[in-house]
C-alpha cells in the first residue's frame, strides 16, 4: 500500500479539485479547485520520477542508477504556466466583479438572462 501512497494522494487531490470546480458557484473557489487539480497532476508526474538510490545523471563509472530529470523540468514549466493561468483567472474574476457586482456564477447567469430578455409591452418584467 505504501508503495502507491503518492498515487492515492494524487487521485484524492484530483477528485477533490474536480469536485470543487463542479460543485461550487463562486469563481474564486473554482480557481482554487483548478489549482488543487493541477497540483495533483504535478504529484502524479513527479512521484515515479525519483528513484530510490538514484543519482543525478552525470556520467561516471561509480554510479549505475540515475534519476530522470525530464519530469522535474516539465513540472517546473507546468508550475510557471499554472501560476500565469491562475493570475489571468484572478484578473478576469476581478473584471467580472466590477461588471456584475458579484462572483457567484448563478447570479451572473441570472443577470445576463435578465439583460437579454426583452421587456414586456406594458413595461413589466417577466
Amino acid at each position: 500500500m505504501f508503495e502507491h501512497f503518492s498515487h492515492i494522494v494524487a487521485v484524492f487531490l484530483m477528485v477533490s479539485g474536480l469536485y470543487i470546480v463542479m460543485a461550487r458557484g463562486n469563481l474564486i473557489k473554482k480557481l482554487v479547485g483548478l489549482s488543487i487539480f493541477q497540483t495533483s497532476v504535478y504529484l502524479l508526474y513527479i512521484a515515479p520520477a525519483k528513484l530510490i538510490g538514484g543519482t543525478a545523471p552525470i556520467l561516471s563509472a561509480q554510479y549505475s542508477v540515475y534519476s530522470n530529470p525530464l519530469p522535474h523540468v516539465l513540472i517546473l514549466t507546468a508550475i510557471v504556466v499554472g501560476v500565469a493561468t491562475l493570475a489571468l483567472g484572478l484578473a478576469i474574476t476581478v473584471r467580472i466583479r466590477e461588471a456584475y457586482g458579484t462572483i457567484e456564477e448563478d447570479e451572473i447567469i441570472a443577470l445576463d438572462d435578465q439583460a437579454d430578455s426583452p421587456a414586456a409591452p406594458d413595461g413589466a418584467r417577466p
